[in-house]
């Protein structure tokens, strides 16, 4: 009886010297104090809109096809030549009863006078298929006309703006991106004394840093003479 009650003693006494290993404890995640945080990014400069960048049409918001056209004397203009000047685009056929109208008027006159030349490039395009140089050096003296008359032919530039009127207006804004395309101003038939005109509200909100009060308007006047159309 001792012999036994002695061997169940050791059996206890041992037990009780095994005690659990206690569970890892896993350390609590190290949270970054004020001084500990990351830096923030450094602000990235807008994105200048790249010749590569642009679409093969014409689309708002995004960059302007480029292009390379002769004017009447022979000389190259490519669009990229003009960044960092807001371009304007003018779609011009002197055959055109509604351009004619408003050369009478002096109304693309006017515009190129009253803006910088140093902030704003004004080129006009003729599509029309019969388009000649001859031609339209003659336009230009009849007028006194400062600025080019880009030779578009074969029509590849007229459809790539989509332009579909003469005259059909576009607004290219410093950083190369299309901000307008429609109409010269809100006068189709001549009969208002104080047309509102949106190239000049385009152009101007542009050169002070603001935004356009519109992009886009319906185009009016004669149809582009592409060929075979």
């Amino acid at each position: 009886m001792i012999r036994t009650l002695t061997s169940l003693s050791l059996v206890l006494a041992l037990a009780c010297s095994e005690d659990p290993q206690p569970e890892a404890i896993q350390p609590a995640p190290e949270t970054a104090t004020p001084d500990e945080a990351p830096e923030e990014a450094p602000a990235q400069e807008p994105a200048v809109a790249q010749p590569s960048d642009a679409p093969l049409t014409a689309t708002l918001g995004q960059a302007a096809p480029d292009f390379t056209l002769t004017d009447q004397a022979g000389t190259e203009h490519s669009l990229r030549d003009y960044r960092g000047k807001i371009v304007v685009l003018e779609w011009i056929n002197p055959d055109c009863p509604y351009v004619q109208r408003h050369y009478r008027a002096q109304t693309m006159r006017n515009l190129v006078d009253a803006f910088d030349g140093e902030q704003v490039a004004w080129l006009a395009i003729d599509s029309s298929h019969f388009v000649t140089p001859e031609a339209s050096e003659s336009w230009r003296a009849e007028h006194g006309l400062p600025y080019p008359i880009l030779q578009d032919a074969s029509g590849d530039t007229g459809r790539a703006y989509q332009a579909r009127t003469t005259p059909n207006m576009y607004v290219i804004d410093a950083q190369g991106v299309l901000r307008y395309t429609g109409a010269i101003d809100d006068d189709p038939r001549g009969r208002n004394d104080s047309p509102r005109n949106y190239v000049r509200e385009v152009v101007d909100a542009l050169v002070n840093g603001t935004e356009p009060p519109l992009t886009q308007t319906e185009p009016y006047g004669c149809t582009v003479k592409y060929e075979n159309s």
